[in-house]
This record gives C-alpha cells, sequence and structure tokens, in this order.
C-alpha cells in the first residue's frame, strides 16, 4: 500500500461508507416522513468538504475528522427541515386537541367559528394553525418532540471550551513527557491507529506486555495532568520515599515545565491534537479540540 497522501477524490472514494453509516444511525432516532436521500446528500457534500479541508499535518486520521463534519452537516440538515418555531408548533398542538374534544362532545366536526371560540382566539388564528399544520415538513403526528430536541447542540459554552483548552494543552504536554517507550505505544494506539500486535513486533515484547505498558502510560498521564489541575485527584504514593514515586514526582514536574514553554493552544507537537484518549483500567479521558 502506497504511503504518498491521497487525493482529495480519492478520500472521499475511500470514506463514501462513513456517509451511509452516520445516515443509517440517524433515521433510526427521527421521525419516519425524514427523506433518506435528501441526508444522504447533505452527507455527501460534507464528506466533499472535509476531503478539501483536511491537514494530515495534525495526525488526526481522515475517517475520524470526516465523521465529525459529517454529524454536523446532518444535525444542520434536519434542523433546516423542521421550519416550525415552538409557536406555531403549540398552536397546531392546541388546535388539534381542541377540535378533537369538540369532536366528541357535539358529535361532529367543529366550526371555525366554534374552534375560535373555544381557543379564545379568533378565525384569522384558526385558519394560520390549520395552514400550519397543512404545511408541516416534519409530521408532528411522527414524533411529540421537534427534531432540534432530538438532536441537540451540544457544542460547548465559552467557559466549556476554555477548559477543555486547558486539559488538551496538558494533555499534550503530558505525552510529549512519557519516556520514550510509553510514549511510542500511546502514540501508537491512539494516534497512528496500530495494532497491538504490530507494536508488540516492534518492541520485540508480548501483546500483553503492550496493555500492560498502555495502562501504565495512561495512568501516568492522568496523573501528571490532575497534579497540575486537581492535585485531590492524585492518588497517594504507597512507598513515599521509593523511587518509583520519585521518578513519578519528576515526571509531573517535567510535565508541568513543558506546559509552560508556552501559552495553551501553542505547545509545540501538534501530534496529539484533536485525539480522545481513553482507558476503562486507568480512568483517563482527554478532551478533543
Amino acid at each position: 500500500m502506497s504511503d504518498l497522501p491521497q487525493s482529495p477524490d480519492e478520500l472521499v472514494l475511500a470514506h463514501l461508507p462513513l456517509v451511509g453509516y452516520h445516515v443509517s444511525e440517524l433515521l433510526h432516532r427521527v421521525p419516519p416522513t425524514v427523506s433518506r436521500d435528501e441526508l444522504t446528500s447533505a452527507g455527501q457534500l460534507a464528506l466533499v468538504l472535509a476531503s478539501r479541508a483536511y491537514d494530515p499535518t495534525t495526525g488526526v486520521p481522515f475517517a475520524r475528522y470526516a465523521a465529525l463534519r459529517i454529524r454536523g452537516a446532518l444535525v444542520d440538515e434536519l434542523r433546516s427541515m423542521d421550519w416550525a418555531t415552538r409557536g406555531a408548533r403549540h398552536r397546531v398542538r392546541e388546535l388539534a386537541s381542541t377540535s378533537e374534544r369538540l369532536t366528541a362532545s357535539l358529535g361532529r366536526t367543529p366550526t371555525r367559528h366554534e374552534l375560535a371560540s373555544a381557543l379564545g382566539s379568533d378565525v384569522e388564528t384558526v385558519d394560520k394553525a390549520r395552514q400550519d399544520a397543512e404545511r408541516r415538513v416534519l409530521s408532528i403526528d411522527a414524533t411529540e418532540r421537534p427534531v432540534a430536541d432530538i438532536m441537540p447542540d451540544d457544542a460547548p459554552n465559552p467557559e466549556e471550551a476554555l477548559l477543555a483548552d486547558e486539559r488538551l494543552h496538558w494533555l499534550r504536554a503530558a505525552v510529549d513527557t512519557l519516556p520514550d517507550r510509553l510514549r511510542l505505544v500511546v502514540s501508537g494506539l491512539f494516534l497512528e491507529d496500530r495494532s497491538v500486535v504490530d507494536l508488540a513486533e516492534e518492541l520485540g515484547v508480548t501483546q500483553s506486555r503492550i496493555s500492560q505498558l498502555r495502562t501504565e502510560a495512561l495512568t501516568l498521564l492522568r496523573d501528571g495532568m490532575n497534579a497540575a489541575l486537581d492535585p485531590d485527584l492524585v492518588p497517594a504514593a504507597a512507598r513515599p520515599d521509593g523511587v518509583a514515586e520519585r521518578r513519578r514526582q519528576q515526571y509531573f514536574a517535567s510535565v508541568a515545565a513543558r506546559a509552560a514553554m508556552a501559552p495553551a493552544g501553542v505547545l509545540p507537537s501538534p501530534r496529539t491534537s484533536g485525539v480522545t484518549l481513553y482507558d476503562e483500567g486507568a480512568g483517563l479521558a482527554s478532551v478533543s479540540a
């Protein structure tokens, strides 16, 4: 397989299945009136734009980058379909409820004037609500919640974004300060999508040892970050005067020194940018850019 960077067209062709996957996943969570073709078109356009904007020097795999762009485009497409304001949806629901109640009590379909009287409004308001009901794009009968509520905007607020940037800054410093072997394992598994088998062969160790090194590295990363950001979360050493604890404290100091080399956001080594590291055993999770 060639190591040459793929062209935008090659990236699109190789990753088209991503669009189908995310469209299918989304269709299980929205009303049946949502068009697969419209979502697919929006997802394919996002894939093309992602292929043109992708920068391989960031170290982030294209599939991961494109998936974020595709999901965002699908949510935007859903919001564009859901034209009705909250007030319009409320009026339509109120009209339907009142119409059903009057039909049951009168034994016939109520007139416009009877609906207006029951609603405490005028006939023009009733007519407007009926027009809203007739021209809805997403059927109100298909779901009680608007699409904007089904697919909420999870974008962080300014404070959350600032905290995320700070944690990412410290994560970069912590990864770059790891001992060589631990850094190779973390970079290989989380940044380069290498397999445990591949890393085991390169380092001349067993696959089980690679798993041990991963857990050791993630534990060290977690404690290195917490030492600066939340010291109360750093576990006490079993032997405070032992060699292992002295090395750990030296690592904490090195992480702090490296993080202080540059303001948050401009720390050298972009290898870790935008990557989430998580290990259930070590309990470390980073924030993606």
